[in-house]
């Protein structure tokens, strides 16, 4: 199961998981959309490609949670 981490590590935008608009690498390193084109699509920490993240529905999230923990470095 994915964390479906709360934001973007680059500019620490909030990435509701029950919205689109998000992407991952395989080590579901997160990042915006607008961060994802900055970066051509490659996550800097492990240059990997950055894919669109999947939504978790509501129903789901309330007995499968996203992640709380924020990733955002700035």
């Amino acid at each position: 199961m994915l964390e479906m981490r709360p934001d973007c590590e680059r500019c620490g935008v909030d990435l509701p998981a029950d919205l689109s608009g998000a992407f991952i690498c395989s080590f579901e390193c997160t990042f915006c959309a607008d961060c994802s084109d900055a970066l051509d699509d490659r996550c800097p920490n492990c240059g990997g490609e950055l894919v669109d993240r999947p939504t978790r529905s509501k129903a789901k999230l309330e007995r499968f949670p996203a992640s709380l923990a924020r990733k955002f470095k700035g």
